[in-house]
């Protein structure tokens, strides 16, 4: 039987910030680095920490601007994916942590893609939930954000969904399920998100990461040369109801990567909230294969 391992909630202070984080397992086992994406935080990796804590060193932080982590305002920190990146590097440095897996969702992507490019040899492996390096994700639903990256004007600002307030908070969980999934997502996770994502100047925050996600998109010819010089094993999971990222994506790492593992679930962006048993059977076994 397995045995049942505990979660320890931690802080470090990181260039100034408080950065929250999850960690169960031991150090000396693998490393798994487990991170979140919009508009969540290492709450959404609760009910799969127990399951990998005996197999691996498990690390779940908060980015900053999220969940429990500091959020300070525009100006006294630059809220860009190459800079949270750096904030977890410095994390991971003070643990202690050289090698790692890592999980990749959503905004959570960009910050681990420039772990690994950077540092390629870092990485044991990469898994994939909802977490685009490739056009083939990015659908129609985008084209109001691709038409106010190229023209930031506040005429193309207007046209584009309006996503930071509690409805659309909540839409990342529920948007695009049939009735009988709806029922299987907690609503206290929304709650918990947008309580923090309206702290005084975090809007402006998210809004900067949403622009600089357009730096992300413009790095994929990179990712592909990463994924092609480098070819570390994947495990991709994905909901098939994903409103935001197209399930194309799935077989766009099919044609990058050597190997890499696909499943696609009956489930939505938020995909633990529904299917959390499911995928840390698969990433147990996924580490546990790469390791």
């Amino acid at each position: 039987m397995q045995a049942i391992q505990k979660v320890r909630h931690r802080q470090a202070k990181v260039n100034g910030l408080e950065v929250f984080f999850r960690e169960a397992g031991r150090p000396g086992q693998p490393t798994l680095l487990l991170l979140h994406g919009f508009p969540s935080s290492s709450h959404t990796f609760r009910q799969v920490m127990p399951t990998l804590a005996d197999i691996a060193h498990v690390i779940a932080p908060d980015l900053p601007g999220f969940g429990l982590s500091s959020s300070p305002t525009i100006g006294n920190y630059a809220y860009t994916f190459e800079n949270l990146s750096r904030t977890i590097e410095n994390l991971l440095d003070q643990l202690g942590i050289e090698r790692f897996f890592v999980y990749l969702h959503d905004f959570g992507a960009p910050v681990g893609y420039h772990l690994a490019t950077r540092a390629p040899t870092r990485i044991r492996g990469l898994i994939v939930q909802s977490g685009n390096a490739h056009e083939d994700g990015l659908g129609e639903q985008w084209d109001s954000a691709r038409a106010y990256w190229a023209d930031p004007t506040d005429d193309k600002r207007a046209e584009l969904p309006n996503w930071l307030n509690f409805a659309g908070t909540r839409d990342q969980y529920l948007a695009g399920l049939p009735q009988y999934l709806r029922t299987l997502h907690a609503p206290e996770s929304w709650h918990l998100d947008w309580e923090r994502m309206s702290r005084p100047g975090n809007i402006d925050a998210q809004f900067a990461l949403f622009t600089d996600y357009a730096n992300h998109v413009a790095r994929f010819d990179e990712l592909a040369e990463y994924h092609r010089a480098h070819q570390p094993p994947a495990l991709v999971l994905w909901g098939r109801h994903d409103p935001y990222f197209d399930v194309d994506e799935v077989l766009a790492y099919h044609r990058a990567l050597e190997r890499m593992d696909a499943h696609i679930y009956d489930g939505g962006h938020l995909l633990l909230e529904t299917h959390a048993a499911e995928c840390a059977e698969l990433i147990r076994a996924f580490v546990l294969d790469n390791a």
